[in-house]
């Protein structure tokens, strides 16, 4: 008799460009899991499907969570981890023996080692963190607990946001820059954060947390400054295997 395949998937809408279905997928084959795992898309407009896809999916055992389900997922959990709840956003589901659901994220941990690594040894004095979604809630926990001060960037300022034309005027003394925004991402690879980038040295690190373009046109100008930059994909390899260990544990 054969055993039911342990089930996992990705809950957001849209999901035309998953790297995670790709991820996973991959991972089941190259470990020889394909038979008895699966990733799956549930691309859902509205949350309130979600009960249904615990009570439908035989074998469920975890969850991504993506735009625009990272925050209104929350009253749906029975449960949730205490990093995930200073974020106030969650992106991974374990979903118990008795369908109850856990919440953490995974982002955190994912953007934190992949900016460690980028830093290589190097503590920039202050940050400045472009864009105020949901992406930046994790990257600002992150960098809270790396003991890096840092400025939230919007297009309009407000009590905690400072504007683009502030932040030009910072940037001799932030030296660390992370772009949160959705600029630069394919196809509109010719868009980026509006800073004055003659204003970048060799002492700046740019880090996009897009990946697609693998060169954001952020990165290309920091670069031709001699900056130094990363892009977000090894984040996303390091949150897709952080998920991984947490519906293992």
């Amino acid at each position: 008799m054969q055993t039911a395949k342990k089930r996992f998937g990705l809950i957001g809408f849209p999901l035309s460009h998953s790297f995670s279905k790709r991820y996973f997928t991959g991972k089941f084959e190259e470990e020889g899991l394909s038979d008895t795992h699966r990733y799956d898309l549930f691309e859902i407009e509205d949350i309130s499907a979600l009960p249904g896809i615990i009570a439908e999916t035989e074998g469920l055992k975890g969850l991504n969570v993506t735009i625009p389900h990272k925050l209104n997922v929350l009253p749906y959990l029975s449960e949730i981890d205490p990093a995930a709840k200073r974020i106030g956003a969650v992106n991974v589901i374990r979903v118990e023996e008795d369908k109850r659901l856990k919440g953490y994220n995974s982002d955190y941990y994912g953007f934190r080692r992949s900016l460690e690594e980028f830093l290589d040894g190097n503590t920039p004095e202050n940050a400045l963190v472009l864009g105020n979604g949901g992406a930046a809630r994790a990257i600002r926990v992150a960098l809270e607990d790396m003991g890096i001060p840092h400025k939230l960037v919007s297009r309009s300022a407000g009590d905690d946001r400072i504007s683009y034309e502030t932040a030009n005027t910072l940037l001799e003394n932030h030296t660390l820059i992370i772009n949160c925004t959705p600029l630069g991402t394919f196809p509109r690879t010719d868009t980026a954060p509006e800073l004055d980038y003659t204003l970048l040295t060799p002492a700046h690190f740019l880090y996009d947390l897009v990946y697609n373009p693998e060169e954001t046109l952020f990165m290309k100008r920091g670069k031709d400054r001699g900056a130094r930059t990363r892009n977000g994909y090894s984040m996303l390899v390091y949150q897709a295997e952080k998920s991984w260990e947490i519906w293992n544990s």
